[in-house]
């Protein structure tokens, strides 16, 4: 009978392989900064027209610096020589190549007429030269277009207002341009000069509606002209035109009825505009 071998069990240690597990450092990725845009970006070629600013438009001709010129370059962070060279690429000095002809810029009769093919110049007098928007001006029809837009509807919101405001309130708006001529004034005669008014000023119309111490102001002068106020003749003291009573002293360097508006809004001033009311009625 055959003897059966004993199998010695190994222990569970020696049989077992150890995994090491090892992570993958992670990647990060970093979001690219946008790239900032320059002032070459959507540039258009065509035709262009500039215009000399000031009295020199007048002038049969006038020449502006067309090199010792620097434009500050805000990508490289340092000044540029600029210049004009018909026989160059480029406006900068430092990307030139070769000889550099100077060249004149002549505006005749205040204006100066470029091509769209002298690029290096347009571009030169459009975006990189110091006296644009001081020596000269570019032409942009659809700037032009929608500036006249803009003045057309203030125009038209003026005269809306105009037609729909009270009299106290358009006496008291035209007292800022009349003066004292508006006390004698029909109501015809002042509603075709408030239209007038806020077809001429739109803007200063307008602000002069919205604002609360127009009325104010002119509820001051009314009192001060029927005699119910008395101005000093210095113009810095209000007082009551019956006793010569002080109401209120004038702040320096201030307009007498713009700080009497607004004394009108302190609890005195108001008990004083209630009695005031009542006298004008």
């Amino acid at each position: 009978m055959a003897k059966k071998e004993k199998v010695e069990a190994k222990p569970q240690s020696e049989t077992m392989v150890k995994t090491v597990v090892t992570e993958k450092p992670k990647q990060v990725t970093e979001t690219p900064k946008p790239k900032k845009k320059g002032p070459e970006d959507g540039w258009e070629m065509k035709n262009r027209t500039y215009f000399i600013r000031g009295k020199a438009k007048k002038s049969l001709s006038r020449s502006i610096k067309s090199s010792g010129i620097y434009y500050f370059d805000e990508e490289k962070g340092y000044q540029r020589e600029v210049k004009y060279c018909e026989n160059q690429r480029t406006c900068f000095v430092d990307e030139m190549q070769g000889d550099q002809r100077l060249s004149h810029i002549v505006f005749r009769r205040g204006t100066l007429h470029v091509p769209r093919e002298e690029q290096t110049l347009q571009k030169l007098l459009s975006l990189y030269h110091p006296g644009r928007n001081k020596l000269y001006t570019e032409y942009q029809p659809q700037r032009e277009a929608q500036s006249e837009v803009d003045v057309l509807e203030l125009e038209i919101a003026a005269l809306n207002a105009a037609q729909v405001l009270d009299v106290d309130m358009a006496e008291a708006v035209l007292r800022v341009e009349m003066g004292s001529n508006v006390s004698n004034m029909s109501s015809k005669e002042l509603k075709r000069d408030l239209l007038l008014y806020a077809k001429k000023n739109p803007r200063l119309f307008l602000e002069l509606v919205n604002d609360e111490n127009v009325q104010l102001r002119n509820f001051g002068i009314k009192a001060t002209e029927m005699g119910v106020l008395k101005l000093s003749s210095d113009q810095r003291t209000f007082s009551w035109g019956s006793n010569d009573r002080k109401l209120m002293n004038v702040p320096f360097d201030e307009h007498p009825y713009s700080a009497l508006a607004a004394w009108f809004k302190t609890d005195e001033g108001m008990e004083v505009y209630s009695n005031i009311e009542k006298r004008l009625k």
